[in-house]
């Protein structure tokens, strides 16, 4: 069974999450081909080395192609989360993208139910 979070990874992994979609708020639509892209959670390891980053990116059809970009630009975007949050943190976790397929299971869901 897995530890619950403490309150310093809870107030780490908001921080990042804040910090990340500003990021790629910044970067625009364009760069990822058109898909709005939303950082819907993070995750943080107990020794604060490992992020995983969960991702919702509409329209659907776009998920592995944005995915693939943003696998593409993981240092990049590790490097601009270090300058954000350099002074909070000694080291900047690595990013770890996770596609957050739970917004489809909504939209699927809320297809049966008009059935």
């Amino acid at each position: 069974m897995e530890k619950p979070a403490s309150t310093r990874q809870l107030k780490v992994a908001r921080e990042i999450q804040k910090s990340l979609a500003e990021i790629i708020r910044g970067r625009g639509m364009a760069v990822y081909g058109g898909a709005l892209v939303t950082v819907s959670e993070v995750r943080i390891s107990p020794d604060l080395s490992v992020a995983k980053v969960y991702v919702s990116i509409f329209p659907s059809e776009k998920q592995d192609a944005v995915m693939g970009l943003l696998e593409a630009d993981i240092k990049v975007l590790r490097g601009e989360l270090g300058h954000r949050m350099g002074r909070q943190l000694r080291i900047i976790p690595e990013l770890i993208f996770v596609l957050d397929t739970s917004l489809d299971y909504a939209a699927h869901i809320d297809e049966l139910l008009k059935k």
